[in-house]
Parts: C-alpha cells; sequence; structure tokens
C-alpha cells in the first residue's frame, strides 16, 4: 500500500517539463499550478478520520487509491493550466486521504506485531517513489505517451493497493479509547491540541528537509558546490536515498532505543547536516556529507509523529493522524518562499540555514514521540 502511494505521484514528476511546454507556462505560473497540489491536501482535512472510522483504513486507502490514480492519469488531458491545477488539487485532496488511512492501518499492524514497523513501511513509500519516478523518467526520453503511461501507471498502482487490501483483510480493529462503551471521552480539544502540537513541529521539521531535497538539493549543488548542472542530481539522490536507508534501519534503533531518543538524535544530524551545507566553500564532499546527515536524521521524524499522533489521548487513531497529517503540510506550503525569499534577498546558503533551527526543534520537542501507555490491542 505505501510502494503505491510513493510510485504513482512519483510517475507524473518526470512530465513536468513536458506538460508546462504543452501549455506554454511561464515559471510563476507553473509553480503556482503546482502549489495546488498542497492545497488539495490542506483542504481534505476533515474528510480522513469520519471516512476511517465508518469504512475502516483499509477500504478507505484502497478507494481513494482508486481516485488518486484516475487524478494523476487526467493531468496530462488537459488544455489548459487550470485544468492541470485541478488534477493536480485532487491529487494533493487524494493523496492526503490515502496518507493518513494507510497509517492508521499501519499502525495498527505495529500494533498488533508488538515491534516499531512504521519507518520500513514508510521507506518502502520512498521506494515506490524512485521506482516510479526512474521508470516515468526512461519512459519520457524515449518518446513515450504521456496519457497512456500515466494510464497504465495508474492502473498498477490501483493492482499494488488492491493487493495490499487483500492481504490486510484481517486487519486488527481500533484499540478502544478510554470512556469508551457508549461514554464519550472526557478529553477536550483543547488537551488534544497541546498533545498534538509538538508532534506537528516535529512532523514539519521532516516535511521540510524533504521540501528542501525536491526543491533545493540539486541546485545548492550548482550554486554552493560548484557542481556541474547536469550532474547535479546527484545531490537530491544522495539525501532521498540517505532517508531511505535511515526509515529501513529507523525501526530497529527505535525498538531499541525508543522513539524520542532516536528522534534527538535525528534532529541533531539535520543541524550538522545543515551546517556543513550552509559552510561549503567549493566542497562537494562536504556538501553531500551535509545532505546525506540531513536526509538520515530526517528519517524517522515523520512517522514517529504519526504513530504518536495515533495515540492521543481521547480521539480515534484516524482522528489523532489527520490532524496531525493536515497541519504537516503547512510545512510544504511555506517552506520553498521561504528559503527562496531569503535567497532572494542575500544568498541561497543564508536560506538553507534553515535546516539548523529545524533541527534543533526536533531534539527539543522529541520527549513528545515517547508513548503515553499501552493502548488496548
Amino acid at each position: 500500500m505505501f510502494a503505491s502511494n510513493g510510485a504513482v505521484f512519483a510517475a507524473l514528476l518526470p512530465w513536468y517539463p513536458l506538460l508546462s511546454d504543452r501549455l506554454d507556462l511561464g515559471p510563476a505560473e507553473f509553480g503556482f499550478i503546482v502549489a495546488s497540489f498542497a492545497v488539495g491536501g490542506i483542504v481534505s482535512s476533515a474528510a480522513p478520520a469520519p471516512l476511517i472510522t465508518r469504512f475502516g483504513p483499509v477500504r478507505i486507502a484502497f478507494c481513494a487509491t482508486v481516485l488518486l490514480a484516475a487524478s494523476v492519469a487526467s493531468a496530462p488531458w488537459g488544455g489548459a493550466g487550470w485544468l492541470l491545477a485541478a488534477s493536480l488539487f485532487l491529487v494533493g485532496l487524494f493523496d492526503a486521504i490515502v496518507d493518513v488511512a494507510q497509517n492508521v492501518a499501519g499502525i495498527r499492524v505495529e500494533d498488533s506485531s508488538g515491534r516499531p514497523i512504521l519507518s520500513s513501511m514508510h521507506a518502502l513509500w520512498s521506494l515506490g517513489g524512485v521506482a516510479g519516478g526512474t521508470a516515468s523518467t526512461a519512459a519520457a526520453a524515449s518518446g513515450a505517451d504521456v496519457r497512456l503511461y500515466l494510464a497504465c501507471a495508474a492502473a498498477v498502482a490501483v493492482f499494488l493497493v488492491g493487493s495490499g487490501a487483500l492481504l490486510l483483510r484481517d486487519l486488527p480493529g481500533a484499540p478502544a479509547l478510554a470512556g469508551a462503551a457508549g461514554h464519550r471521552s472526557s478529553t477536550g480539544w483543547k488537551v488534544v491540541a497541546l498533545a498534538a502540537l509538538p508532534l506537528v513541529v516535529i512532523a514539519i521539521s521532516g516535511t521540510m528537509v524533504e521540501d528542501v531535497a525536491n526543491n533545493w538539493a540539486a541546485l545548492s549543488a550548482v550554486q554552493l558546490a560548484g557542481m556541474a548542472p547536469n550532474a547535479a542530481g546527484v545531490a537530491f539522490i544522495v539525501i532521498v536515498g540517505s532517508q531511505c536507508v535511515g526509515r529501513f534501519t529507523g525501526d530497529a534503533l527505535i525498538h531499541r532505543f525508543g522513539r524520542a531518543v532516536i528522534g534527538r538524535i535525528g534532529g541533531a544530524l539535520i543541524a550538522i547536516g545543515g551546517l556543513l551545507v550552509v559552510s561549503t566553500n567549493d566542497a562537494i564532499w562536504q556538501l553531500l556529507v551535509g545532505l546525506a546527515l540531513a536526509g538520515f536524521g530526517s528519517a524517522t521524524i515523520i512517522p514517529s509523529a504519526l504513530a504518536a499522533a495515533g495515540k492521543l489521548p481521547g480521539v480515534s487513531e484516524g482522528a489523532g493522524v489527520t490532524l496531525v497529517s493536515w497541519l504537516m503540510r503547512i510545512g510544504f506550503l511555506f517552506t520553498s518562499p521561504l528559503i527562496g525569499s531569503i535567497a532572494a534577498a542575500t544568498e541561497l546558503r543564508v536560506g538553507l540555514a534553515i535546516l539548523m533551527p529545524i533541527g534543533v526543534a526536533a531534539i527539543v520537542l522529541s520527549s513528545a514521540l515517547a508513548p503515553r501507555g499501552r493502548r488496548p490491542r
């Protein structure tokens, strides 16, 4: 399920230059159009929790993936920029629902297994993204028809998530909340919000590192380390690859030391990596090491925050994960504009200094990742 979600959206990304040329979009216009993806994710805020409560996370993950895949496949059919924006808005909306549903399913499997496995699930999401992006890049380079290709990619994603849904027929049910058996929980929303706030900040720290990887890693390799533009993609591969490795190894480390300790170590690695990045002076190795440390340090940040969100007091798993996942997406809205504005006023080096306070915030708030007590299975 996680791999299908990572692959289906990544299948669209390498086609952006072609779609932009077809629609004759300028850089600013294209930037606003692709931002509609984040807007769709934020608009879907209230949808996942009641749907998951009513139908269960597996059904919602499957049905929302079908709609997500259809939205991805619709992207190249529009003849105007606003139609592409509408497709990306729907992609963001359904992707947010899938994200919550699959994480709730993952949390239940993790609880029933008695050991941390959520980071590995997110690692498989990363691998799905790499596979989808690589296949699309090869297809675009070979001159394949974008409409036919994305339709096939959508079908493959639906097949994968359907296979996952069949394998999860016996998914454990939702743990009982305190005050169940017909009694509404006395936990107020103020208490829930206060408990969720540090998790939101930690999760945003993770999204900001991912945004740096997606939008600024290659550019930093050119401007800070003097790397040739046609080779600058190595910087993106390094940070995403180190994050994937960190997610596969993160579960064992969390099992041994706990989410809070690993969160603090991750925050320290992000801050140290940021320091290496901003102090780079034509030293490619230093930049790549800094990006690798930031990627590895951020690996467990988002999975740990979502796992803790599924155990917030007084709310269901779906509501807790929805709350943190929704607010987490705000990080995607302001990270790149913030870095770009700072870089325009000064230089990119100063803009990327944001990695250091991100790491410090994760160190300070990681105690919120510690379990709040065992939930009934």
